[in-house]
């Protein structure tokens, strides 16, 4: 199999079942979307965030998890128009949902996103203290993982959570709070800041 874009996911799952519906990436269709981390209190609040998943989207989530539920609020709040202010919206909304409840911390999440043509990737907790991301500095960062590293353009990137490889000058660690575009070899990275744009 070849492609120009691909994602990979290994699942530590949070207390739903090991099955094949709740293992990543999840897609709908030309997106695809990755999460390490949880929605806290899950199991108080999942009702209410169902609820929210606007009903042409609904009948597509098939598993249980929180992941699962973040990608259909996402692309219920916009993100295929806009990925920064559809994943704030949901974000903003699942901490709206978590504090009402009792959450003290509501959401934890490293994203991975991707429409094909570009990655997108978040860092943010609402503690102020996510999981790690990390992006390569070029496709030299793959040489000690990836044999056939010269099939990749010289402008791959790849995101990830920990760095493939001991040579830390070769990744750059994306800091907390912010939202990163890869697309044909350029890394933006810019603040991502939580939008209270969702309506009560």
């Amino acid at each position: 199999i070849e492609s120009h874009l691909f994602m990979a996911h290994i699942r530590a799952t949070t207390g739903t079942p090991v099955q094949r519906s709740n293992c990543h990436p999840f897609q709908h269709e030309n997106w695809i979307f990755v999460h390490n981390g949880a929605i806290r209190g899950f199991d108080k609040i999942r009702r209410e965030l169902l609820l929210a998943v606007s009903p042409e989207l609904f009948p597509e989530i098939s598993g249980s998890t929180d992941s699962e539920l973040m990608f259909y609020l996402a692309l219920t709040f916009g993100m295929k128009e806009d990925v920064k202010k559809g994943i704030s919206k949901m974000v903003a909304f699942v901490e709206r949902v978590g504090y009402a409840n009792g959450v003290e911390y509501p959401i934890q999440m490293s994203l991975g996103i991707s429409d094909g043509k570009a990655i997108y990737g978040f860092r943010y907790s609402s503690e102020g203290d996510s999981r790690s991301l990390y992006h390569s500095v070029s496709i030299e960062s793959m040489k000690d993982i990836a044999p056939n590293v010269e099939r990749f353009r010289e402008d791959s990137r790849a995101l990830v959570s920990e760095p493939l490889t001991h040579q830390q000058e070769l990744w750059v660690s994306i800091p907390e709070s912010s939202f990163v575009t890869i697309k044909d070899g350029d890394v933006t990275i810019e603040e991502f800041m939580v939008a209270d744009l969702v309506p009560a």
